[in-house]
């Protein structure tokens, strides 16, 4: 007989991507077993084994919920839980979320699938989930209070109804929103088409992504649930970079990737040597004739995104949200602006006391990258992440696109940094630099005797106030 240990350890294993069928038959006559995945390496797609076909979707640094088919209807277990997230290599945050990881696990289904969720709440309070963007029955929708009394502590509520359209959506709380949202509880849904269509078309990846950003001071673990808008770790479901997964496709691959935006703010994820198409929003597919090709996507907050490119040119291309502070880790914001301030004779004088004293800012942030400067436990630099030509100086919402000739189709693992033609890197020039002709222009073209000159300057006369 399997226990409720003996099937989490063999899904923590197996990566929490266990099939349905690996289930004894006595759990299924009951309550919907709840896998549980504490790894936060990608991984692989789920190929369903029963229900409808369709092509799976990858969740970096996260996994997809399995499910079990039962009188024609898939049934799913959620478990609200207090989690811990590694967010970066290191860097650990006492997180609220879903069967052992925030965010939870990606739901997968088909266009026109009966679905039934058991949700069992192992929070200290009440909970709920709303179906963010669903068409369903308003008792289904979620908002404690107004559709549902709210989940309470140790108690399990099912949610049942159809999926009605495809596309990419969201599930959170709407039960304490604003402390459960910012502790980290929300998940990603995929509802795929029961066909394909010039609309949704096929895809070679398809990858689901969820925007969110946390307040933890550094040397703490647990965020701070009041902050509204300075918030100081942006991160890509629940990671920071460098801490985030890359994107690993085949030269030639149509890629789709999947945004869903629950932060404060709005968030133009803009990619690099790509141009890609807007396919999708909350609302379902954007018509053919709105299309339009862009390099950079601006999400707003409560909205979903669906963008799609062709993966043809070869390296490893930045792919970040271009708000300049969320490529930033743990950054404070009462900082003073000191470019330009000599603190030469202030360090000294400092040093003499403390001498671990470091100045910082006055030759612009730069340095940080490279400073080894004792941090706190349990904290991450605010530029970090090195690349194959040193520090790549960002972090929060950052990953990389690696587009690679030889990636084996379906493999979504790392194939290491790009080894560069010859030729094709740029280079130190170190000949001759000539005169731009810009400075000869403007030379005056009134040349003085170089013998001394007498001359009477008049000054203006003062203005009278």
């Amino acid at each position: 007989m399997n226990t409720r240990r003996d099937f989490i350890k063999y899904a923590t294993m197996t990566g929490g991507a266990v099939a349905a069928s690996s289930v004894s038959s006595n759990l299924m006559a009951a309550l919907p077993e709840a896998v549980i995945q504490t790894e936060v390496t990608t991984m692989p797609p789920l190929e369903a084994n029963s229900g409808q076909h369709y092509h799976p979707v990858v969740t970096p640094n996260g996994w997809t919920l399995p499910f079990r088919m039962r009188n024609n209807v898939k049934e799913f277990h959620l478990i609200a839980e207090p989690v811990v997230r590694e967010m970066s290599p290191g860097f650990n945050a006492n997180l609220w979320g879903y069967n052992g990881q925030s965010p939870g696990p990606t739901i997968e289904v088909v266009e026109g699938d009966r679905v039934r969720i058991f949700v069992t709440n192992n929070l200290p309070e009440h909970t709920s989930i709303h179906w963010h963007g669903q068409r369903l029955p308003n008792g289904m929708d979620g908002v404690s209070g107004l559709n549902q009394p709210a989940i309470p502590k140790g108690k399990t509520f099912v949610y049942e109804f159809v999926a009605r359209r495809p596309g990419t959506f969201m599930y959170h709380p709407h039960g304490d929103e604003m402390v459960q949202m910012a502790m980290g509880m929300m998940g990603s849904w995929v509802t795929h088409p029961k066909r394909e269509t010039d609309a949704i078309a096929h895809v070679d990846r398809d990858f689901c992504v969820l925007l969110n950003a946390f307040d933890i001071e550094p040397g703490a673990a647990t965020p701070k649930i009041m902050t509204m808008t300075d918030f100081n770790l942006w991160a890509w479901n629940s990671r920071i970079f460098p801490g985030t997964d890359s994107f690993n496709v085949r030269t030639g691959d149509r890629v789709r990737v999947r945004f869903g935006n629950l932060t404060m703010t709005n968030h133009p994820v803009h990619l690099h040597g790509h141009e890609f198409l807007v396919t999708g929003t909350d609302g379902g597919p954007t018509p053919e004739s709105a299309r339009q090709y862009e390099v950079t996507a601006d999400i707003a907050v409560g909205q979903m995104r669906q963008i799609e490119f062709i993966a043809d040119e070869p390296g490893d291309w930045a792919f970040h949200c271009h708000k300049s502070h969320h490529t930033m880790n743990a950054m404070g914001h009462d900082l003073p602006t000191l470019i330009g301030v000599d603190h030469s004779r202030l360090t000294q004088q400092i040093g003499s006391v403390i001498p671990e004293y470091m100045v910082m800012g006055e030759r612009g942030m730069a340095d940080m990258a490279e400073m080894e400067m004792p941090l706190p436990d349990n904290t991450e630099r605010m530029m970090t992440g090195d690349g194959p030509f040193g520090s790549i100086e960002m972090g929060g919402m950052l990953s990389v696109l690696k587009v690679r000739d030889d990636q084996p189709k379906g493999d979504f693992s790392d194939p290491g940094w790009y080894e560069h033609p010859p030729g094709t890197v740029a280079w130190e020039y170190t000949g001759e630099l000539e005169e731009p002709s810009r400075f000869k222009s403007e030379v005056s073209s009134v040349e003085l005797p170089s013998d001394g000159v007498e001359f009477n300057a008049k000054k203006p006369n003062k203005r009278k106030v």
